[in-house]
């Protein structure tokens, strides 16, 4: 581990590049977490690692090569060689498809000058080698242009084991609470802060830090026979109630007192926001401009279009990424490690502001780089760290929602989720840790577990209501992508296609 700042390595790796251009990447992380089991902490810890990714970008006549190399913890000695190897990897590439010119600081002033002057994002339409465009992609640009003047020589973010101080403290309360009932708690806590630096030989200097937190808590029942399940997501625990979540668990451990047995089927189901985050993560991840463009997809359309304008949800819903959305915050312009089908190292710095994917229910935007975009003709819409979906009404609490239920099934969590079929998204997977039967507005007891075959975009077009949005942590993948922020949701004959015996 090298003694020398993130911001000292960039550096170092752009002087020793020898190749046309270069993007440098540096990462800095601290973290802290708690574990505990029976009711009692196990474990804690804290750690700090680094990772440096270097670009080499090589502009000939044949074309425009890139190579990409990512190292952890690598020292001062070495950052030379990591430029080496990747400049190495650039000569030995093939011409990249997605070759545009790297974003220059003028471009960002450009892009906060227009957005200051006219109060919105710069035309709609892609350019070839322009900044930012399309459905609030400028928005973010003075923030992101100011971010290499403001912050860039600070010392990393950094978290330590006290941010979880008060929450341990009030873990010990929920632990005694729930062995006065018998109950037994399981789970863990972790704490980061992520800095990251981005450098490139056309002058950018940005930073971001990024700090996010999550908690899974478990309470199983006496002779552990039934499981309960709560998560959160949380930049700093501050708001975290552990109480709150182990008296949840402890009332849907009560309702597992009745067992009732159910075949499978298509029935009336409350996903609460947890499961729906999960949903709608996989739909995010999988609605890529240029696999859409090739057909290979649920957005595509025959001819080589995509599904961009067509009324996907049967609720007026929308479904977005904001960089500043509060509590949800991410990365207000693109790091890309790596280029992919979704991605673009050579838009590393591109701003990034509010994009709605979903819009009143019709499909408004897919994921796009600039070189995807210019292929669509639609806007450049990158790929936002977090996702939110909002739906107009008068919203409710699950509590409310059950409460508005004839008969159907309350989800806690979806596990194992796999994709089947592209072409409609169709995804497998198993419930997890409580699926109860709901009749007259009131929670009648537990049934047994059920594999699914569900696509979220069907599911879409059966949604019935939509409660109040809120803060949520998805159990499946809520580890890699933890800001997501959604209602819960009553859908028509969502299809519980076998029994399972898992708990």
């Amino acid at each position: 581990m090298t003694a020398q700042s993130p911001q000292d390595t960039v550096e170092r790796a752009l002087q020793a590049a020898r190749c046309d251009e270069c993007v440098v990447i540096a990462e800095e992380q601290s973290s802290a977490n708690l574990r505990w089991a029976g009711n009692t902490l196990t474990t804690n810890g804290v750690s700090r690692s680094r990772r440096l990714t270097v670009i080499a970008i090589s502009r000939g006549a044949d074309g425009v090569r890139t190579g990409t190399v990512s190292r952890a913890g690598v020292r001062d000695d070495q950052v030379a060689a990591v430029v080496a190897e990747a400049e190495q990897a650039a000569a030995q590439s093939l011409p990249a498809q997605d070759a545009r010119p790297l974003l220059r600081p003028a471009d960002l002033r450009a892009a906060a000058t227009h957005a200051a002057r006219e109060g919105g994002p710069p035309p709609a339409r892609a350019e070839a080698d322009g900044p930012a465009a399309g459905s609030g992609a400028s928005s973010a640009a003075g923030s992101a242009a100011g971010s290499a003047a403001d912050g860039w020589d600070a010392a990393p973010g950094a978290t330590r084991i006290g941010v979880l101080g008060r929450f341990a403290g009030e873990l010990g309360a929920a632990f005694a609470v729930a062995a006065s009932g018998g109950r037994m708690l399981y789970g863990f806590a972790e704490h980061a802060v992520t800095s990251s630096f981005l450098g490139t030989s056309t002058g950018l200097r940005l930073r971001h830090d990024q700090p996010a937190g999550t908690v899974e808590l478990t309470a199983k029942s006496p002779g552990l026979s039934e499981s309960a399940w709560a998560g959160a997501a949380t930049r700093d625990f501050a708001e975290v109630d552990v109480m709150t979540l182990e008296a949840d668990l402890a009332r849907r451990l009560g309702w597992a007192s009745r067992r009732v047995e159910l075949p499978a089927g298509r029935y009336e189901t409350l996903l609460p926001p947890s499961a729906v985050a999960d949903l709608m993560t996989y739909l995010y991840w999988s609605a890529g401009a240029r696999d859409a463009l090739d057909g290979r997809t649920v957005f595509s359309r025959p001819g080589g279009a995509t599904r961009i304008g067509e009324q996907l949800a049967s609720l007026p819903v929308a479904l977005y990424g904001d960089p500043r959305a509060p509590g949800l915050e991410c990365a207000p312009f693109v790091l890309a490690h790596a280029s992919s089908r979704r991605s673009s190292v050579f838009d590393n710095g591109l701003p990034l502001g509010r994009t709605e994917w979903i819009s009143a229910g019709s499909l408004a935007a897919l994921v796009q780089t600039r070189h995807s975009a210019q292929l669509a003709g639609l806007a450049v819409t990158p790929m936002i760290d977090n996702l939110i979906m909002d739906a107009p009404g008068p919203g409710g609490s699950v509590p409310e929602l059950v409460s508005r239920t004839k008969r159907g099934l309350l989800l806690t969590s979806l596990y194992y989720i796999r994709e089947v079929d592209p072409q409609t998204l169709l995804l497998t997977g198993l419930t997890r840790d409580g699926v109860y039967l709901v009749e007259n507005g009131e929670v009648v007891g537990a049934v047994n577990n059920f594999r699914f075959n569900e696509s979220p975009v069907a599911l879409l077009g059966r949604l019935a209501e939509a409660g109040s949005t809120v803060p949520t942590l998805a159990r499946e993948f809520g580890e890699s992508f933890p800001r997501a922020a959604m209602p819960p949701l009553r859908v028509e004959g969502f299809n519980m296609s076998s029994v399972s015996q898992a708990t």
